[in-house]
């Protein structure tokens, strides 16, 4: 197990590029990783999350879904914190099932406002966002991911996203990511910092969102575990 989340680390880092260049989705989205962490921002990354007894989860990420089909692929780190911040657990993660996605439309001017890039350095040529491609979205996604420790047993956890750009509902005003494990595995359900993203990069291939599009809101938010 141990050897696998070593492989699986360096996997990671030198698979993120490709799959935030993957255009075999609907969506690609990013979590506390990729541009998000161009803009300055020191809590842009990880994405961190508390329980009630103040541990924490640091994770990073980066994937592709599909809205009709329900399916995912996406990959990325994690590290468990004590109370008192000593690192417990470190390893990857890895999406198993898209429960269900939500958008909340499209807000096409975010990138540009918030000084960003679609495919920044690290994932390509700098280049400036254009109306006609991708575009970035807000939504709700909840997936069923399995986490390898460097060493230990590999747990399952329903990990959401949270990204709060377009027509944000009043619940779902804080952005970032929560994490549920399973058999009573303990609930992180603190959004504490960090910045998500979805991309729709296929135009007319998704449902349109239930609420429209504000088009400049950009206010961040997360959700509530979708049972």
């Amino acid at each position: 197990m141990a050897w696998t989340a070593v492989v699986g680390l360096a996997v990671f880092l030198a698979a993120i590029p490709a799959v935030a260049e993957d255009r075999s989705g609907d969506y690609l989205f990013l979590i506390g990783s990729g541009f998000l962490c161009d803009s300055g921002d020191s809590s842009a990354c990880p994405a961190v999350v508390k329980s009630a007894d103040d541990s924490t989860y640091e994770l990073s990420g980066a994937g592709t879904l599909s809205a009709q089909s329900k399916s995912v692929t996406a990959v990325g780190t994690f590290t468990r914190r004590s109370p008192n911040g000593n690192s417990l657990e470190t390893g990857i993660w890895i999406a198993n099932e898209l429960v269900s996605f939500d958008s909340y439309g499209a807000a096409p001017y975010a990138l540009m406002r918030e000084g960003w890039v679609f495919g920044a350095a690290r994932f390509g040529p700098r280049r400036t966002p254009m109306l006609s491609g991708p575009r970035p979205t807000g939504g709700l996604a909840v997936f069923r991911i399995q986490l390898l420790p460097m060493s230990g047993l590999s747990r399952t956890a329903v990990l959401q996203v949270n990204c709060a750009l377009g027509k944000v509902p009043d619940e779902r005003q804080t952005e970032g990511v929560r994490l549920s494990f399973e058999r009573g595995g303990g609930e992180f359900d603190q959004e504490i910092s960090g910045r998500t993203m979805f991309v729709l990069t296929r135009l007319g291939a998704s449902p349109a969102p239930k609420a429209s599009a504000t088009g400049d809101e950009t206010s961040p938010a997360p959700p509530e575990v979708r049972q």
